[in-house]
Formats: C-alpha cells, sequence, structure tokens
C-alpha cells in the first residue's frame, strides 16, 4: 500500500496537465488577458469571457489566430494552437465599398 501512495501517479499526472492546458493569450492592441483553458474546450467560452471582461458584444468583433478566423465551434487542438499562443481581437466593419 506504501508502494501505491508513492508511485508515479503523481509524475504522471503533471505531464498530461501541461500538455492538456494551454496559456493562450488574447489581445485587441488595447488590452491583454491570459486564459488557461484545455485543448478540448470549444474557444467559444474563451471569447465569450474575453466579451465579458471588456464589455464588448461578441458579435461586434472578430478573431483570428494566425490571420484566419476562429469560429466558436473551433478547439485549441482542431486549430493546432500551442502553449503562449495569441487570438487577435478585431472590431468587425461591415460595408465599406
Amino acid at each position: 500500500m506504501a508502494d501505491q501512495e508513492q508511485s508515479p501517479n503523481g509524475a504522471q499526472g503533471e505531464p498530461q496537465t501541461a500538455s492538456e492546458h494551454l496559456n493562450i493569450k488574447v489581445t485587441d492592441n488595447n488590452n491583454e488577458v491570459f486564459f488557461k483553458i484545455k485543448r478540448s474546450t470549444k474557444l467559444e467560452k474563451l471569447m465569450n469571457a474575453f466579451c465579458d471582461r471588456q464589455g464588448k458584444d461578441p458579435r461586434t468583433v472578430r478573431f483570428l489566430f494566425d490571420g484566419t478566423r476562429v469560429t466558436a465551434q473551433d478547439t485549441p487542438d482542431s486549430l493546432e494552437m500551442n502553449d503562449g499562443d495569441t487570438l487577435e481581437v478585431h472590431q468587425e466593419q461591415i460595408g465599406g465599398s
């Protein structure tokens, strides 16, 4: 029983946690907010949380990762994001012809 308590479960759990979670920076050029999320979490949660904190309507902004628009259904895994990556937030512009 003492062997089980000293088993490498704690050592195995730490690397899994490190690879399971990502630190993502979200910036709108004025503000930077850091989020720690799971790789399988839909980015909709992160996008809504950022908008809530900044007092923005989620329908009026667009999120970009490496120049590609992020949808609510995307996950860090589907976008192949790494720890420390940045999501850019831009005001949506309608019209302009």
